[in-house]
Protein backbone atom coordinates (compact mmCIF):
# COMPACT_ATOMS: atom_id res chain seq x y z
CA UNK A 1 0.00 0.00 0.00
CA UNK A 2 1.29 3.41 -0.95
CA UNK A 3 0.18 6.30 1.26
CA UNK A 4 0.28 9.94 0.39
CA UNK A 5 -1.19 12.99 2.07
CA UNK A 6 -2.84 15.95 0.36
CA UNK A 7 -3.78 18.75 2.75
CA UNK A 8 -5.67 17.16 5.64
CA UNK A 9 -6.76 14.13 3.67
CA UNK A 10 -4.74 10.96 3.32
CA UNK A 11 -5.41 9.33 -0.03
CA UNK A 12 -4.51 5.69 -0.39
CA UNK A 13 -3.29 4.10 -3.60
CA UNK A 14 -3.57 0.37 -3.10
CA UNK A 15 -1.21 -1.96 -4.91
CA UNK A 16 -3.65 -4.81 -5.13
CA UNK A 17 -2.98 -8.47 -4.52
CA UNK A 18 -5.76 -11.03 -4.31
CA UNK A 19 -4.04 -12.79 -1.42
CA UNK A 20 -3.89 -9.61 0.65
CA UNK A 21 -7.48 -8.67 -0.10
CA UNK A 22 -8.72 -12.15 0.68
CA UNK A 23 -6.86 -12.15 3.99
CA UNK A 24 -8.39 -8.78 4.85
CA UNK A 25 -11.84 -10.20 4.26
CA UNK A 26 -11.13 -13.20 6.44
CA UNK A 27 -12.42 -15.56 3.75
CA UNK A 28 -11.83 -19.26 4.13
CA UNK A 29 -9.96 -21.00 1.34
CA UNK A 30 -12.06 -23.20 -0.92
CA UNK A 31 -10.39 -26.54 -1.39
CA UNK A 32 -11.06 -29.14 -4.01
CA UNK A 33 -11.45 -32.10 -1.63
CA UNK A 34 -14.44 -34.41 -1.81
CA UNK A 35 -16.25 -33.06 1.27
CA UNK A 36 -15.88 -29.43 0.14
CA UNK A 37 -17.06 -30.28 -3.35
CA UNK A 38 -20.12 -32.03 -1.93
CA UNK A 39 -21.05 -29.00 0.15
CA UNK A 40 -20.25 -26.54 -2.64
CA UNK A 41 -22.57 -28.38 -5.05
CA UNK A 42 -25.49 -26.86 -3.15
CA UNK A 43 -24.15 -23.29 -3.44
CA UNK A 44 -25.74 -21.34 -6.27
CA UNK A 45 -24.50 -17.88 -7.20
CA UNK A 46 -25.81 -15.48 -9.83
CA UNK A 47 -23.49 -12.88 -11.36
CA UNK A 48 -25.51 -10.09 -12.96
CA UNK A 49 -23.39 -7.46 -14.72
CA UNK A 50 -24.36 -4.24 -16.45
CA UNK A 51 -23.53 -5.49 -19.94
CA UNK A 52 -21.32 -8.15 -21.47
CA UNK A 53 -20.13 -5.85 -24.27
CA UNK A 54 -17.74 -3.93 -21.99
CA UNK A 55 -14.36 -5.65 -21.39
CA UNK A 56 -14.54 -4.65 -17.72
CA UNK A 57 -17.59 -6.82 -17.15
CA UNK A 58 -16.31 -9.60 -19.37
CA UNK A 59 -13.23 -9.74 -17.13
CA UNK A 60 -15.50 -9.80 -14.10
CA UNK A 61 -17.39 -12.76 -15.55
CA UNK A 62 -14.11 -14.57 -16.23
CA UNK A 63 -12.97 -14.00 -12.65
CA UNK A 64 -16.25 -15.30 -11.25
CA UNK A 65 -16.15 -18.38 -13.46
CA UNK A 66 -12.62 -19.18 -12.36
CA UNK A 67 -13.51 -18.83 -8.68
CA UNK A 68 -16.71 -20.84 -9.15
CA UNK A 69 -14.90 -23.67 -10.92
CA UNK A 70 -12.35 -23.86 -8.11
CA UNK A 71 -15.04 -23.93 -5.42
CA UNK A 72 -17.55 -26.16 -7.20
CA UNK A 73 -20.16 -23.39 -7.23
CA UNK A 74 -23.14 -23.40 -9.57
CA UNK A 75 -22.66 -20.03 -11.26
CA UNK A 76 -25.30 -18.41 -13.46
CA UNK A 77 -24.28 -15.44 -15.62
CA UNK A 78 -26.62 -12.66 -16.70
CA UNK A 79 -26.15 -9.19 -18.16
CA UNK A 80 -28.16 -6.19 -19.17
CA UNK A 81 -28.57 -5.63 -22.89
CA UNK A 82 -26.82 -2.29 -22.47
CA UNK A 83 -25.54 -0.05 -19.68
CA UNK A 84 -28.62 1.19 -17.84
CA UNK A 85 -30.86 -1.79 -18.71
CA UNK A 86 -32.59 -2.36 -15.38
CA UNK A 87 -35.40 -4.62 -16.63
CA UNK A 88 -33.10 -7.46 -17.70
CA UNK A 89 -31.29 -7.29 -14.36
CA UNK A 90 -34.59 -7.41 -12.46
CA UNK A 91 -35.58 -10.55 -14.39
CA UNK A 92 -32.20 -12.14 -13.56
CA UNK A 93 -32.70 -11.38 -9.85
CA UNK A 94 -36.15 -12.97 -9.95
CA UNK A 95 -34.66 -16.03 -11.66
CA UNK A 96 -32.02 -16.33 -8.93
CA UNK A 97 -34.73 -16.29 -6.27
CA UNK A 98 -36.71 -18.94 -8.15
CA UNK A 99 -33.63 -21.19 -8.48
CA UNK A 100 -32.98 -20.98 -4.76
CA UNK A 101 -29.50 -19.49 -5.19
CA UNK A 102 -27.59 -18.66 -2.02
CA UNK A 103 -26.30 -15.34 -3.31
CA UNK A 104 -26.24 -12.69 -6.00
CA UNK A 105 -23.31 -10.63 -7.27
CA UNK A 106 -24.56 -7.59 -9.16
CA UNK A 107 -23.28 -4.42 -10.79
CA UNK A 108 -26.52 -2.44 -10.52
CA UNK A 109 -27.68 -0.68 -13.66
CA UNK A 110 -29.64 1.88 -11.66
CA UNK A 111 -32.02 2.48 -8.75
CA UNK A 112 -34.78 0.56 -10.52
CA UNK A 113 -33.25 -2.75 -9.43
CA UNK A 114 -33.38 -1.98 -5.70
CA UNK A 115 -36.88 -3.36 -5.10
CA UNK A 116 -35.89 -6.65 -6.72
CA UNK A 117 -32.72 -6.78 -4.61
CA UNK A 118 -34.82 -6.23 -1.49
CA UNK A 119 -37.06 -9.15 -2.49
CA UNK A 120 -33.99 -11.33 -2.95
CA UNK A 121 -32.65 -10.45 0.50
CA UNK A 122 -36.05 -11.10 2.07
CA UNK A 123 -35.99 -14.50 0.38
CA UNK A 124 -32.70 -15.24 2.14
CA UNK A 125 -30.19 -14.53 -0.63
CA UNK A 126 -26.98 -12.71 0.27
CA UNK A 127 -26.54 -9.83 -2.19
CA UNK A 128 -23.13 -8.34 -2.96
CA UNK A 129 -22.80 -5.31 -5.24
CA UNK A 130 -19.66 -5.24 -7.38
CA UNK A 131 -18.08 -2.07 -8.80
CA UNK A 132 -21.16 0.14 -8.33
CA UNK A 133 -22.35 0.74 -4.75
CA UNK A 134 -26.12 1.29 -4.69
CA UNK A 135 -27.70 4.32 -3.07
CA UNK A 136 -28.30 3.74 -0.22
CA UNK A 137 -25.30 1.51 0.42
CA UNK A 138 -27.29 -0.75 2.75
CA UNK A 139 -29.62 -1.75 -0.10
CA UNK A 140 -27.22 -4.70 -0.46
CA UNK A 141 -25.43 -6.74 2.19
CA UNK A 142 -21.99 -5.42 1.16
CA UNK A 143 -20.23 -3.88 -1.84
CA UNK A 144 -16.84 -4.89 -3.27
CA UNK A 145 -15.70 -1.97 -5.39
CA UNK A 146 -13.08 0.51 -6.45
CA UNK A 147 -12.97 3.68 -4.39
CA UNK A 148 -14.40 5.61 -7.32
CA UNK A 149 -14.09 8.95 -5.53
CA UNK A 150 -10.38 8.36 -5.09
CA UNK A 151 -10.07 7.15 -8.69
CA UNK A 152 -11.52 10.46 -9.87
CA UNK A 153 -9.40 12.50 -7.48
CA UNK A 154 -6.20 10.88 -8.77
CA UNK A 155 -6.83 11.79 -12.41
CA UNK A 156 -7.98 15.26 -11.33
CA UNK A 157 -4.79 15.92 -9.38
CA UNK A 158 -2.69 14.64 -12.28
CA UNK A 159 -4.54 16.90 -14.73
CA UNK A 160 -4.13 20.01 -12.58
CA UNK A 161 -0.40 19.35 -12.29
CA UNK A 162 -0.03 18.76 -16.03
CA UNK A 163 -1.74 22.05 -16.89
CA UNK A 164 0.83 23.95 -14.82
CA UNK A 165 -1.35 27.05 -14.43
CA UNK A 166 -2.93 27.01 -17.91
CA UNK A 167 -6.64 27.71 -18.11
CA UNK A 168 -8.63 24.47 -18.00
CA UNK A 169 -11.48 24.34 -20.50
CA UNK A 170 -13.19 21.14 -19.43
CA UNK A 171 -15.51 18.64 -21.06
CA UNK A 172 -17.16 16.15 -18.70
CA UNK A 173 -18.21 12.89 -20.36
CA UNK A 174 -20.40 11.13 -17.81
CA UNK A 175 -22.34 7.89 -17.72
CA UNK A 176 -26.02 8.88 -17.65
CA UNK A 177 -28.22 11.95 -17.88
CA UNK A 178 -31.50 10.20 -17.00
CA UNK A 179 -30.58 8.49 -13.72
CA UNK A 180 -28.28 8.97 -10.76
CA UNK A 181 -25.81 6.23 -9.84
CA UNK A 182 -22.92 6.51 -7.41
CA UNK A 183 -20.18 5.39 -9.79
CA UNK A 184 -21.15 8.26 -12.12
CA UNK A 185 -21.13 11.12 -9.62
CA UNK A 186 -18.24 9.79 -7.54
CA UNK A 187 -15.90 9.68 -10.54
CA UNK A 188 -17.04 13.02 -12.00
CA UNK A 189 -17.12 14.88 -8.69
CA UNK A 190 -13.91 13.21 -7.53
CA UNK A 191 -12.18 14.43 -10.69
CA UNK A 192 -13.31 18.01 -10.03
CA UNK A 193 -12.22 17.76 -6.40
CA UNK A 194 -8.82 16.50 -7.53
CA UNK A 195 -8.60 19.55 -9.82
CA UNK A 196 -9.28 21.73 -6.79
CA UNK A 197 -12.71 22.84 -8.00
CA UNK A 198 -15.49 23.38 -5.49
CA UNK A 199 -18.43 21.06 -6.08
CA UNK A 200 -21.90 22.05 -4.92
CA UNK A 201 -23.77 18.83 -4.16
CA UNK A 202 -20.99 16.25 -4.01
CA UNK A 203 -23.45 13.54 -5.04
CA UNK A 204 -24.73 15.25 -8.18
CA UNK A 205 -23.14 16.02 -11.53
CA UNK A 206 -23.37 19.36 -13.25
CA UNK A 207 -24.39 21.75 -10.47
CA UNK A 208 -20.94 23.25 -9.81
CA UNK A 209 -20.07 26.75 -11.04
CA UNK A 210 -19.36 26.78 -14.76
CA UNK A 211 -16.39 29.09 -14.27
CA UNK A 212 -13.99 29.76 -11.43
CA UNK A 213 -10.56 28.72 -10.27
CA UNK A 214 -8.91 25.34 -9.85
CA UNK A 215 -5.72 24.61 -7.92
CA UNK A 216 -3.55 25.97 -10.73
CA UNK A 217 -5.54 28.75 -12.36
CA UNK A 218 -8.87 29.50 -14.04
CA UNK A 219 -11.33 26.92 -15.34
CA UNK A 220 -14.40 26.79 -17.53
CA UNK A 221 -16.72 23.76 -17.69
CA UNK A 222 -18.18 23.53 -21.18
CA UNK A 223 -20.76 20.95 -20.15
CA UNK A 224 -21.70 17.44 -19.09
CA UNK A 225 -22.76 14.87 -21.67
CA UNK A 226 -23.87 11.27 -21.18
CA UNK A 227 -21.97 8.47 -22.95
CA UNK A 228 -23.61 5.32 -21.53
CA UNK A 229 -20.02 4.18 -21.00
CA UNK A 230 -19.69 3.33 -24.69
CA UNK A 231 -17.30 4.30 -27.48
CA UNK A 232 -20.03 5.66 -29.75
CA UNK A 233 -21.47 7.57 -26.82
CA UNK A 234 -18.09 9.12 -26.12
CA UNK A 235 -17.71 10.17 -29.73
CA UNK A 236 -21.16 11.77 -29.88
CA UNK A 237 -20.72 13.52 -26.52
CA UNK A 238 -17.36 14.95 -27.56
CA UNK A 239 -18.76 16.21 -30.85
CA UNK A 240 -21.58 17.95 -28.98
CA UNK A 241 -19.24 19.68 -26.54
CA UNK A 242 -16.78 20.68 -29.25
CA UNK A 243 -19.64 22.37 -31.07
CA UNK A 244 -20.21 24.44 -27.92
CA UNK A 245 -16.55 25.33 -27.41
CA UNK A 246 -13.78 24.24 -29.79
CA UNK A 247 -11.11 25.34 -27.26
CA UNK A 248 -11.59 22.39 -24.91
CA UNK A 249 -8.23 21.22 -23.57
CA UNK A 250 -9.29 18.80 -20.78
CA UNK A 251 -11.61 15.83 -21.24
CA UNK A 252 -12.76 13.74 -18.28
CA UNK A 253 -14.38 10.43 -19.27
CA UNK A 254 -16.33 7.93 -17.18
CA UNK A 255 -14.38 5.00 -18.67
CA UNK A 256 -11.91 4.06 -21.38
CA UNK A 257 -14.38 3.09 -24.14
CA UNK A 258 -15.88 6.59 -23.81
CA UNK A 259 -12.36 8.03 -23.78
CA UNK A 260 -11.48 6.36 -27.06
CA UNK A 261 -14.69 7.62 -28.63
CA UNK A 262 -13.82 11.14 -27.47
CA UNK A 263 -10.36 10.78 -28.96
CA UNK A 264 -11.84 9.87 -32.35
CA UNK A 265 -13.98 13.02 -32.30
CA UNK A 266 -10.97 15.15 -31.36
CA UNK A 267 -8.89 13.48 -34.05
CA UNK A 268 -11.55 14.20 -36.67
CA UNK A 269 -11.49 17.85 -35.59
CA UNK A 270 -7.68 17.94 -35.72
CA UNK A 271 -7.44 18.68 -32.00
CA UNK A 272 -6.19 15.40 -30.52
CA UNK A 273 -2.71 16.79 -29.77
CA UNK A 274 -4.06 19.78 -27.86
CA UNK A 275 -6.21 17.97 -25.30
CA UNK A 276 -5.57 16.00 -22.10
CA UNK A 277 -7.90 12.99 -21.90
CA UNK A 278 -8.20 11.22 -18.56
CA UNK A 279 -10.26 8.21 -17.65
CA UNK A 280 -10.92 5.32 -15.27
CA UNK A 281 -10.71 1.56 -15.84
CA UNK A 282 -7.17 0.27 -16.43
CA UNK A 283 -8.09 -2.42 -18.93
CA UNK A 284 -5.36 -3.66 -21.24
CA UNK A 285 -6.72 -1.65 -24.18
CA UNK A 286 -6.88 1.47 -22.02
CA UNK A 287 -3.35 0.98 -20.71
CA UNK A 288 -2.16 0.67 -24.31
CA UNK A 289 -3.97 3.91 -25.11
CA UNK A 290 -2.05 5.57 -22.27
CA UNK A 291 1.20 4.15 -23.63
CA UNK A 292 0.31 5.43 -27.13
CA UNK A 293 -0.52 8.91 -25.81
CA UNK A 294 -4.25 8.73 -26.59
CA UNK A 295 -5.15 8.88 -22.90
CA UNK A 296 -2.91 10.90 -20.61
CA UNK A 297 -3.70 9.02 -17.42
CA UNK A 298 -6.21 6.49 -16.15
CA UNK A 299 -7.11 5.08 -12.75
CA UNK A 300 -6.79 1.30 -12.80
CA UNK A 301 -9.36 -0.85 -11.05
CA UNK A 302 -9.56 -4.62 -10.60
CA UNK A 303 -12.80 -6.33 -11.69
CA UNK A 304 -11.41 -9.87 -11.60
CA UNK A 305 -10.57 -9.46 -7.93
CA UNK A 306 -14.05 -8.09 -7.19
CA UNK A 307 -15.70 -11.13 -8.72
CA UNK A 308 -13.35 -13.71 -7.19
CA UNK A 309 -13.78 -12.25 -3.72
CA UNK A 310 -17.54 -12.04 -4.20
CA UNK A 311 -17.86 -15.73 -5.08
CA UNK A 312 -15.61 -16.74 -2.19
CA UNK A 313 -17.60 -14.58 0.23
CA UNK A 314 -20.88 -16.26 -0.65
CA UNK A 315 -19.30 -19.73 -0.43
CA UNK A 316 -17.82 -18.91 2.96
CA UNK A 317 -21.13 -17.58 4.22
CA UNK A 318 -23.01 -20.64 2.97
CA UNK A 319 -20.51 -23.08 4.49
CA UNK A 320 -19.41 -21.34 7.68
CA UNK A 321 -21.78 -18.45 8.31
CA UNK A 322 -18.87 -15.99 8.08
CA UNK A 323 -19.73 -12.60 6.60
CA UNK A 324 -17.22 -10.22 4.95
CA UNK A 325 -16.51 -6.79 6.42
CA UNK A 326 -16.17 -3.33 4.89
CA UNK A 327 -12.87 -1.45 4.71
CA UNK A 328 -12.21 0.79 7.69
CA UNK A 329 -13.66 4.26 7.15
CA UNK A 330 -15.72 3.24 4.12
CA UNK A 331 -19.16 1.71 3.61
CA UNK A 332 -17.78 -0.87 1.15
CA UNK A 333 -14.77 -3.16 0.73
CA UNK A 334 -12.14 -1.32 -1.31
CA UNK A 335 -10.63 -3.56 -3.99
CA UNK A 336 -7.90 -1.08 -4.93
CA UNK A 337 -6.98 1.65 -7.39
CA UNK A 338 -3.74 2.95 -8.92
CA UNK A 339 -3.05 5.89 -11.24
CA UNK A 340 -1.49 4.79 -14.54
CA UNK A 341 0.57 7.25 -16.58
CA UNK A 342 3.92 7.53 -18.31
CA UNK A 343 4.04 11.22 -17.37
CA UNK A 344 4.26 11.17 -13.56
CA UNK A 345 3.93 14.34 -11.52
CA UNK A 346 5.27 15.19 -8.09
CA UNK A 347 2.91 14.47 -5.23
CA UNK A 348 0.68 12.02 -7.08
CA UNK A 349 1.59 8.35 -6.73
CA UNK A 350 1.39 6.43 -10.00
CA UNK A 351 2.56 3.36 -11.86
CA UNK A 352 3.75 3.34 -15.47
CA UNK A 353 2.18 1.45 -18.36
CA UNK A 354 4.73 -1.36 -18.12
CA UNK A 355 3.69 -2.15 -14.56
CA UNK A 356 0.00 -1.63 -15.38
CA UNK A 357 0.22 -4.00 -18.36
CA UNK A 358 1.28 -6.80 -16.00
CA UNK A 359 -1.93 -6.48 -13.99
CA UNK A 360 -4.44 -5.22 -16.55
CA UNK A 361 -7.51 -7.12 -17.70
CA UNK A 362 -9.47 -7.57 -20.89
Amino acid sequence: MLNRTTGNKTLRVIALGAVVATAALGLAGCSGNADAGKNDDSVGVALIVKTNSNPFFVAMQDGAESAADEAGVKLTLAAGKEDGDEDTQIKAIEDAIARGDQGILITPNGPGVLDAIDKARQAGLYVIALDTPPDPADAVDITFATDNRLAGQLIGEWTAAQLDGEKATIALLDLFDDKIVSVDYNRDQGFLEGMGIDVADKNANGDEDATGTYSGGDYEIVGNEATNGAEDGGLAAMETLLSKNPDINVVYTINEPAAYGAYQALQAAGKEKDVLIVSIDGGCAGVKNVKDGIIGATSQQYPVNMAELGVKAIVDLAKNGTKPSVTDGLDFFNTGVALVTDKPVDGVESIDTTAASDICWG
